[in-house]
């Protein structure tokens, strides 16, 4: 139950990010799902691989490195997915922090 639920959170919030958002485009709530979904993936078997990979660079940027690679996933993400677009780097950045924000918090109180 709190996976569908932290799924939807994150699906309602990618809907949010894309209304406000002028870069980001999503036509609908089974796209945002279904990059929800994908997006969690990457999080979950990716990201652990490319921030052991980018340690040294995340290191020197004190953590901040880890903002790109969000930003990395996200973008990604969007790139094949049917439904789902970002128009450039800086509005993933600006999208993947949105998001990752809004679920940690809603996280906590899930």
């Amino acid at each position: 139950m709190k996976l569908i639920t932290k799924l939807l959170l994150t699906s309602l919030t990618l809907l949010v990010v894309a209304e406000y958002v002028p870069g980001i485009d999503i036509e609908g709530f089974y796209p945002a799902l279904v990059a929800a979904i994908v997006i969690g993936l990457l999080n979950l078997f990716v990201k652990p691989i490319l921030v052991l990979l980018t340690l040294p660079i995340t290191i020197v940027t004190l953590g901040l490195f880890i903002v790109v690679i969000n930003a990395s996933l996200f973008w990604f993400a969007a790139s094949f997915i049917d439904g789902f677009s970002v128009d450039g780097f800086w509005y993933a950045v600006v999208g993947s922090l949105i998001v990752s924000i809004v679920s940690a918090i809603g996280n906590r109180y899930i």
